[in-house]
């Protein structure tokens, strides 16, 4: 499939690159609060306070600012210069870094939690990048991943077609297929949850005026359809427990304390 005079089965990190940096961060960003409902999301992660955190596909550090806040020391990575930047103004004081998931220049068993919010859709080699996120967390590190779900009601009725970023890449899966996905890199899932972050006024007045009626009606439906009409989901995912056994204890006391 071309789009955009992109080749999306031959794409590569630069075209990646150049489409974040000269389409999607083109204009101004990030001009509404962080969603309530990432605030609720960050609550369920429990006391951050000093716990080494990494967001993948950090963008400008929105997510990352939240976590933050509540005391968590914060690094980053995006394969967009311009996010980099934008994100490190934000977090001067965080470790935020250029370069791509699939080969994160971080050390093995540094953190305590790892994020990869709305992002691992649009990743070249979604496998390597779980692996990698699996690499550089501690033996007992939490992972959030949030994806789109491909049984998402109002996809299925054929009324919506993806993100602006499916003009570079975006693949969709069912909720099975990304449990299996995760699975196979080496990661448990412990919980689902819905992606409510639509029931908001920023979200419903985003479209045209004729639109809001339609797009207030989605946003109400998603807080009661089940987890498999939804349109994303978050995964909540820890090490898979033959890897954690598998491990020397010796590595294990050294990675946690």
């Amino acid at each position: 499939m071309k789009t955009r005079g992109i080749d999306q089965d031959r794409v590569g990190h630069d075209d990646v690159r150049n489409f974040y940096d000269h389409e999607y961060y083109a204009s101004p960003y990030d001009r509404h609060p962080l969603a309530w409902h990432m605030r609720s999301i960050a609550n369920r992660l429990g006391d951050l306070e000093n716990r080494q955190v990494l967001d993948i596909a950090c963008g400008t550090g929105q997510w990352l600012g939240e976590l933050a806040r509540r005391g968590a020391k914060p690094s980053g990575i995006d394969i967009s210069s311009r996010a980099v930047e934008l994100c490190r103004d934000r977090l001067p004081a965080g470790d935020i870094r250029e370069g791509v998931a699939e080969a994160l220049p971080f050390a093995d068993g540094t953190f305590d939690l790892v994020t990869c919010l709305g992002s691992l859709e649009h990743f070249l080699d979604q496998p390597a990048a779980l692996r990698e996120m699996r690499r550089v967390a501690k033996p007992d590190a939490q992972f959030l991943i949030l994806v789109p779900n491909s049984g998402f009601l109002t996809r299925r009725l054929g009324l919506y077609r993806g993100t602006g970023q499916v003009a570079i890449r975006e693949t969709v899966r069912s909720l099975e297929d990304w449990r299996r996905m995760l699975e196979g890199a080496g990661l448990e899932v412990r919980a689902r949850w819905r992606d409510l972050h639509p029931l908001s006024k920023a979200w419903i007045l985003q479209a045209a005026p004729g639109a809001w009626p339609l797009r207030a009606l989605q946003a109400l439906l998603l807080a009661v359809w089940p987890i498999g009409w939804q349109y994303q989901v978050y995964f909540l995912c820890r090490r898979s427990r033959a890897l954690r056994e598998a491990m020397p204890s010796s590595a294990t006391e050294e990675m946690s304390g």
